[in-house]
C-alpha cells in the first residue's frame, strides 16, 4: 500500500509523536493532583523513567498508549498492514522492555501501576481510573493495571 502523504509530511507527522506530556498523561496528572496526590515527573533517579513517581507511596505510574505498548484485547491495538515484520519486532521489543522495567522496579521495592490510554479518553473514564488508582495508592498492593474495561490487581 502506498502512503497517502509525501515523505516530508510523514516525517514531520512522526516527529510530532510525543513521549511525555501526552493528553492521557496530562488528564491523569490533573485528576490526581486535584485529589491531593503529589508526584515527580519522569524522574531520572528511578529506573525506566516512569511518567509519575509518588515517593510517599513508594509507587510509580506508567501511562501507556494502547497502540505502542500493545494493550491486550483493546480496540486501539491495531497493526499496520505494511511492513508487518518491522512492526511485530518493534511491538515485541516494547512489550519486553515494559516487562523488564516493571520487574526491576518491583524488585527494587517500588509498586507499579500501568494506566492504559483507553482508560483516559472520556471524563467519566478519567474519574473512574483516578478513583481506582487512588484506592490502589492507599493500599498495599504491589501492582495494578487500569484499562477501559476494568482495573486489575496484578
Amino acid at each position: 500500500m502506498i502512503d497517502i502523504v509525501d515523505k516530508q509530511t510523514r516525517s514531520r507527522m512522526m516527529a510530532g509523536i510525543q513521549g511525555r506530556d501526552t493528553k492521557p498523561e496530562l488528564a491523569l496528572r490533573r485528576a490526581l493532583h486535584a485529589r491531593g496526590f503529589r508526584f515527580r515527573l519522569h524522574s531520572r533517579k528511578v529506573y525506566g523513567r516512569p511518567d509519575l513517581v509518588l515517593p510517599k507511596y513508594r509507587a510509580v505510574v506508567f501511562v501507556h498508549g494502547c497502540f505502542w505498548h500493545r494493550h491486550k484485547g483493546c480496540r486501539y491495538t491495531t497493526t499496520p498492514s505494511t511492513r508487518q515484520e518491522f512492526w511485530q519486532a518493534k511491538f515485541a521489543a516494547n512489550v519486553a522492555r515494559d516487562e523488564a522495567v516493571q520487574g526491576k522496579l518491583m524488585k527494587d521495592g517500588w509498586r507499579v501501576a500501568t494506566v492504559w490510554e483507553c482508560a483516559l479518553r472520556k471524563p467519566d473514564q478519567i474519574a473512574a481510573s483516578t478513583e481506582s488508582l487512588s484506592e490502589w495508592l492507599l493500599s498495599d498492593e504491589p501492582a495494578i493495571e487500569i484499562g477501559a474495561e476494568s482495573a486489575q490487581l496484578i
